[in-house]
């Protein structure tokens, strides 16, 4: 490997030392406003969480240019699966502000549009993998010219469920991108006791999958690397393993206080690596965004997010009672009981 098997497009500063992807400028402008909706969306879903207006929320700040380039490269046929870290690419996919909204409030059913090709994320690390896995085999079943993307962080591939995907995929060769955001953190747990390999990536060996590092807060380089995966997997080469290397700025959830374990020096160099800083800086070294038209971006985002969250909160409060209501065609004799207890005691309504 390497000295620096990193692949970058922009350094941390924001110049040019790779190749820039031939892009319309304004599709390099709409990366922009993506990763710019994407902070927003994660501090304003904080806020409300804290504020008692939201459920539970996984923050992404410090991981916008991934959570970005992961989908933006999808055509509308490929599909795209994630945890919670995911729910922001979803939107990027085509999945509504207001649906993701409502996912984290907990209303139930989730009502994803079909046209997405968004599987509702999954809270348990790695599940989603093995469903990537499978949907691929379908399309590969079909000869389908589709791509299935699917997201994960550094602690769910210590879960069986990845490498077994991995190996699977390895043998079998379907049409999967496998993108893992090592943000550094597994909760509490920092990568280097996840793992004894430098490289998550390096993995990709053992199972006959091809790899590569990217720099995750080059919002470019992960665009390019998803690009190049998708064109291998759609003529039939495959899955690949993109490893993107970023930092988790904010709590792993609001349930979480990251104070407890992340170092205060560490912390601060990251924010030197900025995805927004760094990906701003170039588009006003070629012209294309103006401090005018980046706080009109701003305000235009903000005015997007509060529109969905008037819609939100003039919705009934969601039915705990749904719980019950879309795992089963027919409630176990168990769960009917519970329940029917459930109902009893009304102290929800």
């Amino acid at each position: 490997m390497p000295d620096n098997p990193i692949y970058q497009i922009l350094t941390p500063a924001g110049d040019v030392i790779g190749d820039v992807p031939d892009l319309a400028d304004e599709t390099l402008v709409g990366l922009y406003r993506w990763m710019v909706m994407a902070r927003i969306f994660s501090d304003r879903m904080v806020a409300l969480q804290r504020q008692g207006r939201m459920g539970t929320f996984a923050p992404l700040n410090g991981q916008e240019a991934t959570c970005v380039a992961m989908a933006a490269p999808l055509e509308e046929k490929d599909w795209l699966l994630g945890s919670y870290r995911e729910s922001f690419p979803y939107i990027v996919k085509g999945v509504p502000l207001l649906s993701q909204m409502k996912h984290w409030g907990g209303h139930l059913p989730v009502d994803y549009p079909y046209e997405a090709r968004c599987i509702p994320f999954q809270i348990v690390l790695a599940t989603q993998v093995l469903h990537a896995v499978g949907i691929a085999m379908a399309i590969k079943y079909k000869k389908e010219k589709q791509v299935v993307m699917v997201g994960c962080g550094d602690g769910a591939t210590s879960e069986g469920d990845f490498n077994e995907a991995l190996n699977f995929a390895g043998v079998f060769k379907p049409p999967v991108i496998f993108l893992v955001q090592n943000n550094g953190w597994a909760i509490s747990v920092p990568r280097k006791i996840q793992t004894a390999v430098e490289y998550i990536a390096q993995r990709g060996a053992g199972f006959g999958v091809p790899s590569r590092i990217v720099d995750g807060n080059d919002v470019l380089a992960v665009y390019q690397a998803v690009t190049e995966a998708a064109d291998r997997a759609k003529a039939g080469e495959g899955a690949t393993l993109i490893e993107a290397i970023t930092y988790r700025l904010g709590a792993h959830t609001t349930a979480d206080d990251p104070t407890k374990y992340q170092p205060p020096a560490e912390l601060d160099a990251w924010r030197q690596r900025d995805p927004i800083t760094r990906y701003r800086k170039f588009l006003m070294d070629r012209t294309l965004l103006t401090d005018a038209q980046d706080e009109q971006l701003h305000d235009d985002v903000n005015a997007e997010f509060q529109a969905a969250l008037d819609l939100y909160e003039a919705l009934p409060p969601p039915n705990p009672a749904h719980q019950f209501d879309y795992t089963y065609a027919e409630l176990p004799p168990q769960l009917q009981r519970q329940r029917e207890e459930f109902l009893e005691l009304g102290s929800w309504r």
